[in-house]
């Protein structure tokens, strides 16, 4: 099982990397009021059909040649369900996929959030061909990281250059902390 939830979000978007998205969405959000952390995962890769999404959540199951078993998301679920929360997982062919864990954010067995920021950070600059939006949210306060406006702002310079790729760690780093004062999840 992964330690973090951080881990678990690097697994299903690396799929939907693998399965041809082009834009992925990643939202957490906390709600310390409703007890929640809920993260949502949504691309427009190529998407599964019936037979395939009744398996995806068993752990013998997978559509990669280099392994027999996929964990990733079995484990996910099990994670999100063993803290009282929830998991869900909708796709169609050739729309896409979106991926819904709901975590009690209070209860003793939700594992922490983890390293969010460099798991971003990775998956923004190292797949700068794909457009990511992602929006962090702590009790009503929030922040988005979104790549195609990047993107148009840097006129086709790359998100590797050192000068771009520090500005998306400290922009991550700094909004993150303004947004849940510093907290841990």
């Amino acid at each position: 099982m992964m330690t973090e939830i951080a881990l678990n979000i690097l697994d299903v978007t690396e799929n939907s990397i693998r399965a041809g998205a082009s834009e992925i969405e990643i939202s957490i959000a906390a709600d310390t009021e409703k007890d929640i952390l809920e993260v949502l995962i949504r691309d427009n890769g190529c998407g599964m059909n019936e037979e395939q999404l009744q398996k995806v959540t068993d752990p013998f199951f997978t559509t990669r040649t280099t392994r027999k078993v996929g964990l990733g998301i079995p484990f996910f679920k099990q994670a999100a369900e063993s803290t009282g929360g929830s998991f869900t997982i909708q796709s169609r062919v050739n729309e896409g996929t979106c991926v819904k864990a709901v975590f009690g954010l209070s209860h003793i067995d939700r594992m922490p959030l983890g390293d969010i920021n460099s798991t971003i950070y990775t998956l923004v600059v190292f797949n700068e061909s794909i457009d990511f939006h992602y929006r962090y949210a702590y009790d009503g306060k929030e922040y988005v990281l979104d790549t195609k406006e990047i993107k148009h702002i840097l006129d086709g310079l790359s998100f590797q250059n050192a000068e771009v790729s520090g500005f998306i760690r400290d922009y991550l780093d700094a909004n993150k902390a303004e947004v849940d004062d510093g907290r841990t999840l």
